[in-house]
C-alpha cells in the first residue's frame, strides 16, 4: 500500500452496488477486487492480499458472519460490513466476531471513505512499533501508563484506563459493550452495559474538552464505542 491508497476487496452479490463502490474507491486511487461469493472472496483474500474487505452479510453462498470468522482464521485485514440488516443484534454479532466497523445500506459515500481511512489509521497505531498512541492532544504512554492531554498528565483510575486502553487498541474501530466488560471486569461479572456508560462518562470528563459533546471518544448507539482518530 502506497500512501492512503490500499487494495480493498468488495464482497457484495449486487452488481450496480460493486460498480457504485468500484467507481467511488477508483476515484480515490484505491485499487479495487471484487467477489459476488464468499468463495470466491476466500479464493481472493488469499492471493491479492488486500489492505481492507468491503463485506456484504447477505450473500447467496453463505452468512457474512462465518465468512468474518473464516477470514479470522489467518488474515487481520480490516472488514467493514456493509449491509441492509439493520438490527443491532446482527451489529453486535458481526464486531464480536471480528468485523471493524458496520455501515448501514444505502452507503453515503463520504462516511464510507471517512470509515475506511479510519479503521486503515487505526491498524497502522495498532500495528506500530511504538509504545504509544498519540492523536490530536491525547498521547498514551502504555509501558508507563500515563496519559497525557494537551502535555498535561491526567490520573485515571484502574478501571477508567482499562478502557481507554481497550479503545486505543482498536482505534478508528467500534468496541462493543460485550469486549469493553470482559477488558475491563472480567468475564465472572454481572457488569452490564450500563457500568460502561457510566466509566465512559467519568473518562469523559478527564479527556474530553466538551464531555457533553465529544469528538475523540465516539458512541455507537446501543453498540458501544470507538476511539476517534480521524481528522
Amino acid at each position: 500500500m502506497t500512501g492512503d491508497a490500499a487494495i480493498i476487496l468488495i464482497v457484495e452479490d449486487e452488481p450496480p452496488i460493486r460498480r457504485l463502490l468500484r467507481t467511488t474507491l477508483g476515484a480515490h486511487e484505491h485499487r479495487v477486487v471484487e467477489a459476488p461469493t464468499a468463495k470466491e472472496a476466500l479464493s481472493l483474500l488469499r492471493h491479492e492480499r488486500p489492505d481492507l474487505v468491503l463485506l456484504d452479510l447477505g450473500l447467496p453462498d453463505m452468512d457474512g458472519k462465518e465468512v468474518i470468522q473464516r477470514i479470522r482464521e489467518w488474515s487481520d485485514a480490516p472488514i467493514i460490513v456493509l449491509s441492509a440488516r439493520d438490527l443491532e443484534s446482527e451489529k453486535i454479532a458481526a464486531l464480536d466476531l471480528g468485523a471493524d466497523d458496520f455501515v448501514n445500506k444505502p452507503v453515503g459515500v463520504g462516511e464510507l471513505l471517512a470509515r475506511i481511512r479510519a479503521v486503515m489509521r487505526g491498524r497502522e497505531r495498532r500495528f506500530s512499533a511504538q509504545p504509544k498512541f498519540q492523536f490530536g492532544g491525547l498521547e498514551i504512554n502504555f509501558p508507563a501508563r500515563r496519559v497525557l492531554v494537551e502535555g498535561e498528565e491526567v490520573r485515571l483510575t484502574p478501571r477508567e484506563y482499562q478502557l481507554l486502553r481497550i479503545l486505543a487498541g482498536h482505534a478508528g474501530q467500534v468496541v462493543t459493550h460485550r469486549q469493553i466488560i470482559t477488558a475491563v471486569w472480567g468475564t465472572d461479572t454481572h457488569a452490564d452495559a450500563q457500568f460502561v456508560r457510566v466509566l465512559m462518562a467519568q473518562l469523559r470528563q478527564k479527556l474530553e474538552a466538551n464531555p457533553a459533546s465529544p469528538e475523540l471518544l465516539l458512541t455507537e448507539p446501543g453498540i458501544g464505542y470507538r476511539l476517534s482518530c480521524e481528522e
